[in-house]
């Protein structure tokens, strides 16, 4: 069924560089938040919390020491929601980076989502009251139940999954028969009309549990959830997605990809596929790989119009990654890592604060914008969710196996561990070693004095016995000019690539491998206003910090004749700034994951000389 499958998280350790240094943040934001916190809503719906209300003359204290709020406010009709994500990032953070206290602190959450559940009755186990259920399936107004339900799901089956809490499973699974005992009363066209409401991931979280327990009452909730009004137009051939919320039905994609994977039934593996291809194939992306406005799909190849304060929504950008991840490793094609390496560089980084680890909901692209970031305690917008989960899972991205041996997909420094016919083989990925830089950049080659026009990595194979197998490393779509492979400083060779991939295959005992990467500036031009270009550095998008859309002039074939490396060695650290040269005004560019509070644009009109 899959080409190529992910190493367990557990046998993966970063280590080192820029995606380490961001997983750490990641880390220490998760670990901040109390327990006691995380479980306002749960105890309180279980009449076992209260809640102090305080009385103030005057501007309002910095509330969110003792609390939690925003989203997670008292009033607020998806409380609760965070805890689901907040599990998940948890159990993947104890098994990547062995946290024990962690895994304490995320036991015992489990714990108490068990008393909070017998409390209610011995099922429910939500932070929001069965009353809400009962308003979605009236048709009054409520926001998105359903949505809730799938986060608490998915935390308690991660746990379970990732950590081996038994006890997780044993709550998720009595959970869900409440589920099933409600959506049985129901008609289809009841349950499809409920469905056309934000429903999140619950079909996911079923084909979940059914992987799991086998269990025939979860084959009868897929039925039930299956978003026929979604799925069928899109095999029909129609873009129904247009204008569409777009996170809403991005879980509903994760949701047929995993009931392909524990049915084996090929309806599920094409509605997920026709979803890939009305949200990407048909209608493109913006410069970063997003490709929403206002929470919503733009049209096809039509997005001139759609540049503003609201793209590319976190939540969109973490969910298309896991979908891209799902084809990834049903197809090896290298197209899908391609995508989700644009999305990780100038969607997951660009969104999180480098200093103090918090979300950007949206990444601007209107010329001038900036980047709203969130606070620890006071919003936990539903991308807070995605930010604590996203940042925890980079070792899943980068070593996958399949019938020849192993592979590489993404460039992120990192060390794993598996086996080979009866060997232990240990894999690492490591930056260059005489450069010090976040971009993997060795010292130049040849003689010359500034910045590489490369990245360079190495592989490192040692196994516990001569073994043979292969080892793919992918060659992505940017690349300037054939890749440089040698192994063991060998002469150098460019093989040509193999599906997106330079294919080794040998018998390997204690071996390195030199892997470099040609890259030069590019530009990304807007599909219905081709006269408007951005910058990118290999996958990283370039901000130009200016406050409003400037003309350049330049040819947009060239555009190093308009852009020049600036600042461009700190130390020991390659950066990677450039600035405008032959221009009316001077403007420094940036990769966009380093800009922070500065005003910037991404998107710049150019003319010829």
């Amino acid at each position: 069924m899959a080409r190529c499958r992910g190493l367990p998280l557990g046998d993966v350790r970063l280590s080192g560089g820029l995606f380490a240094h961001r997983f750490a943040l990641n880390r220490a934001y998760v670990s901040s938040l109390r327990a006691e916190n995380l479980l306002q809503a749960f105890l309180l719906e279980a009449g076992m919390g209260q809640w102090i209300l305080r009385e103030t003359r005057g501007p309002a204290p910095d509330a969110g020491d003792d609390r939690h709020w925003g989203w997670e406010s008292p009033t607020c009709q998806v409380r609760g929601h965070f805890l689901g994500h907040w599990l998940s990032a948890a159990a993947a953070i104890c098994v990547a980076a062995g946290d024990a206290e962690l895994r304490a602190r995320a036991d015992h959450v489990v714990a108490e989502l068990a008393r909070c559940q017998a409390k209610n009755g011995g099922e429910w186990a939500s932070p929001i009251p069965e009353k809400y259920m009962d308003w979605l399936a009236q048709g009054t107004p409520t926001w998105a139940p359903h949505y809730v339900h799938h986060k608490t799901l998915m935390g308690l089956h991660d746990m379970h999954v990732l950590t081996g809490n038994a006890q997780a499973l044993e709550v998720a699974d009595r959970f869900a028969d409440w589920f099933h005992r409600w959506s049985g009363q129901f008609s289809q066209k009841q349950m499809d009309d409920m469905l056309d409401v934000e429903t999140g991931g619950m079909l996911e979280a079923w084909a979940d549990l059914y992987g799991v327990t086998g269990s025939a009452k979860y084959l009868d909730l897929i039925e039930r959830y299956t978003r026929r009004r979604l799925f069928d137009p899109l095999l029909e051939g129609r873009d129904v997605l247009t204008n569409m919320h777009a996170n809403t039905t991005i879980p509903e994609a994760h949701g047929a990809a995993r009931c392909y994977e524990v049915t084996g039934d090929g309806r599920w593996r094409r509605a997920a596929e026709a979803y890939w291809r009305w949200a990407v194939t048909e209608r493109g992306t913006f410069c970063t790989g997003g490709q929403t406005s206002g929470e919503i799909w733009t049209p096809p190849m039509a997005f001139a119009a759609r540049r503003g304060d609201k793209n590319q929504e976190h939540c969109t950008v973490y969910n298309m990654i896991r979908l891209a991840d799902y084809l990834f490793r049903w197809t090896g094609e290298a197209a899908y890592a391609d995508y989700i390496e644009r999305n990780l560089y100038n969607g997951i980084l660009a969104q999180q604060h480098p200093g103090t680890g918090m979300v950007s909901y949206f990444l601007p692209l209107e010329a001038g914008g900036r980047k709203r970031w969130g606070h620890p305690t006071h919003d936990f917008w539903c991308c807070h969710g995605t930010l604590v989960q996203a940042h925890s899972r980079y070792g899943r991205l980068v070593w996958f196996a399949d019938d020849e041996g192993f592979v590489v997909s993404q460039f992120i420094p990192s060390e794993a561990t598996a086996e080979w016919s009866g060997a232990t083989v240990r894999l690492a990925l490591a930056q260059d070693t005489r450069a010090g830089g976040t971009q993997a950049l060795a010292e130049p080659r040849g003689g010359s004095t500034h910045r590489p026009s490369a990245w360079t990595f190495r592989v490192i194979v040692t196994c516990d016995r001569p073994t043979e197998f292969g080892l793919k490393l992918r060659l992505p779509g940017w690349l300037s000019g054939p890749a440089s492979v040698r192994v063991n400083d060998e002469t150098p060779v460019a093989p040509p690539p193999d599906r997106g991939f330079t294919v080794l295959r040998r018998v390997w005992s204690n071996d390195t491998v030199t892997l470099e990467l040609p890259k030069a500036l590019s530009v990304a031009p807007i599909p219905d206003e081709p006269g408007t270009v951005a910058f990118l550095d290999g996958p990283v998008v370039l901000a130009g910090l200016c406050d409003r859309e400037v003309a350049l002039e330049c040819d947009p074939n060239d555009p190093a004749s308009v852009l020049v490396p600036d600042n461009e060695r700190e130390w020991i650290l390659w950066q990677g700034g450039y600035r405008t040269v032959k221009q009316r005004e001077a403007i420094r560019f940036r990769p966009l994951f380093e800009v922070v509070d500065e005003p910037y644009t991404l998107y710049f009109p150019v003319r010829s000389r």
